[in-house]
């Protein structure tokens, strides 16, 4: 799984309209991706471009090629995800008493000068830390999906569904019809679970 999230190399190409730069990328499983460069942040080409891009292709096929290993600095997968609560006791029963996450107690929390608690999600971890919220806790989308969230691979939508109703936790199902649900913590943090296949 490590190989998929490796960070694709950079090739600038040739060519150029006005101030907007060219970038083909191409992964370690030989897809190749284009973006574009406006302003130092990098984007999906618009389709003017895209069909440049698509009629180019066999200039871009040879001039991708030649991969700049400066670039790749190794990205294996998502270490954490940081969430910001005003109470730690109420999160962490949220976190370990509804969504059955554990404390990694490996990690210290003594180092820090917050409170805060590390829980596994499956080989990565949600670091609880107990901070002041700049974000507004009312005003938000009804639907955690059009808001920041973070996204958990799970196995089976219908059992947490039911674990929420059992809760009375308030949730919505993914608008596009996959099996998704969206809902919130305590804090009104935005949590997505997706069910995927082994």
């Amino acid at each position: 799984m490590a190989s998929l999230l490796t960070p694709p190399a950079i090739v600038p190409l040739q060519h150029k309209v006005s101030h907007v730069g060219f970038h083909s990328v191409t992964t370690n499983l030989g897809f190749k991706h284009h973006s574009i460069r406006r302003n130092g942040r990098y984007g999906e080409p618009n389709s003017r471009i895209k069909a440049k891009v698509a009629i180019e292709g066999n200039v871009l096929d040879k001039e991708s090629d030649s991969v700049n290993d400066e670039s790749n600095y190794g990205i294996v997968s998502v270490h954490h995800v940081g969430i910001l609560c005003e109470n730690l006791e109420r999160s962490l029963d949220f976190y370990q008493n509804i969504l059955g996450l554990k404390i990694n107690e490996a990690r210290p929390n003594d180092k820090l000068p917050y409170r805060g608690a590390w829980l596994w999600v499956g080989s990565q971890m949600i670091h609880l830390m107990e901070l002041p919220n700049p974000d507004p806790l009312t005003g938000r989308p009804e639907h955690g999906g059009r808001d920041r969230h973070t996204c958990i691979a799970i196995r089976d939508v219908s059992k947490l569904k039911t674990i929420f109703d059992e809760a009375g936790i308030p949730y919505t199902l993914s608008l596009s019809g996959r099996p998704a649900i969206f809902t919130r913590d305590p804090d009104t943090n935005a949590l997505e679970f997706t069910q995927v296949d082994d």
